[in-house]
């Protein structure tokens, strides 16, 4: 944060913890004090405030990050301390950050780490519709109607999978993009038509890609990436609170694949 007062949803917003218009939401609901006092719209923050939301303080980063991993199966996308094999501790990344959703324990690939937690709010949101792209290997031949059928949408969960893009990279293998992260949704579509999953890679989210990064490994986004996901996301919805203390970071978001 600037070292000078900023309006008090400018400083939720820039603190990760939710957008403008939510911020004013819970300001007007008394959520938010500043100091000992109960904000009020168009409030101001000082350096050295301490800013509080429904009793928890605010703790803002100096440092933004944002980190690509190629997470390798039998690796659990959380934060919970009590998961002895969660992604945190498996980076153990000097400063505390926290997954972008999640991607299932036996499968691999891109998932990308933060602190900042605005970018949570705007990509995990299912009604933004960002892509993301699998490689994914089945037990049996892959024919055209089982393409065309999963492209066309699957009856999941008690509810229509949305159309996506599919296209075949080999005799037992596809490439898939969807806008959407039901809970193992890749593996419960194609269960729908008797084909069972035996590898699942995600290899890209939005403009971001997995390239050749080895497995187990991370990097940061370059500036050329982070500028470009940014200008994706300014039209995304954020409108939901997100908090992450230094506890376990809360399990809001969909499972995915």
């Amino acid at each position: 944060m600037e070292e000078q007062t900023v309006r008090i949803n400018k400083y939720l917003s820039a603190a990760g913890v939710c957008s403008r218009r939510e911020a004013d939401r819970q300001i007007e609901a008394g959520n938010i004090r500043i100091g000992e006092k109960t904000a009020c719209i168009g409030d101001l923050v000082k350096p050295g405030d301490a800013v509080y939301v429904q009793g928890r303080l605010v703790e803002t980063e100096k440092e933004r990050i944002l980190l690509v991993v190629n997470k390798p199966k039998g690796i659990v996308c959380t934060a919970e301390k009590r998961e002895k094999n969660n992604i945190v501790d498996f980076i153990h990344y000097p400063k505390r950050i926290y997954p972008i959703g999640r991607l299932d324990k036996q499968s691999e690939g891109l998932i990308l780490m933060t602190n900042e937690g605005w970018f949570v709010n705007k990509m995990m949101r299912s009604g933004n519709r960002h892509e993301k792209e699998y490689l994914v290997t089945v037990h049996k031949t892959v024919t055209d109607e089982f393409l065309r059928a999963l492209a066309g949408g699957v009856p999941i969960l008690g509810t229509m999978t949305r159309k996506c893009k599919v296209e075949r990279t080999g005799q037992r293998s596809f490439r898939m993009i969807l806008t959407q992260g039901l809970n193992r949704q890749i593996r419960r579509m194609c269960e729908y038509f008797d084909y069972r999953v035996v590898s699942l890679k995600r290899v890209r989210i939005m403009n971001i890609h997995l390239g050749d990064l080895p497995v187990g490994k991370y990097r940061m986004v370059t500036d050329k990436e982070r500028k470009r996901l940014e200008q994706m996301l300014e039209g995304s919805s954020d409108d939901t609170v997100y908090f992450e203390s230094s506890a376990a970071a809360q399990q809001l978001w969909e499972e995915e694949q």
